[in-house]
């Protein structure tokens, strides 16, 4: 039998939870910014958009998984990934 392991107190992620607030009001305002020249939906620039704002919330409210797959998708490290490959794929069009 192991023992639980111990939890740190949770932190609110200012840097993460303001940018998954800036991608959500954006996303909403601007729906155009997830398209591509064309105007149709580009999905990858909408999935890496997507993950980044999870990954916002999730770290940014203070939650951090105990699985380490889990702990990485949700990290601030995967949101400044998810968001710089949104910036690449945006920059292509």
């Amino acid at each position: 039998m192991t023992a639980p392991m111990p939890s740190a107190p949770s932190r609110v992620h200012l840097p993460c939870l303001a940018l998954a607030l800036m991608i959500m009001v954006g996303g909403t305002v601007y729906p155009p910014l997830m398209a591509d020249a064309a105007g149709r939906a580009d999905h990858a620039l909408a999935t890496s958009l997507f993950w980044a704002m999870s990954a916002g919330f999730v770290r940014g409210v203070g939650f951090v998984p105990r699985a380490g797959g889990w702990r990485w998708l949700f990290s601030a490290w995967s949101c400044a990934a998810a968001l710089s490959l949104a910036l690449v794929l945006k920059l292509q069009h």
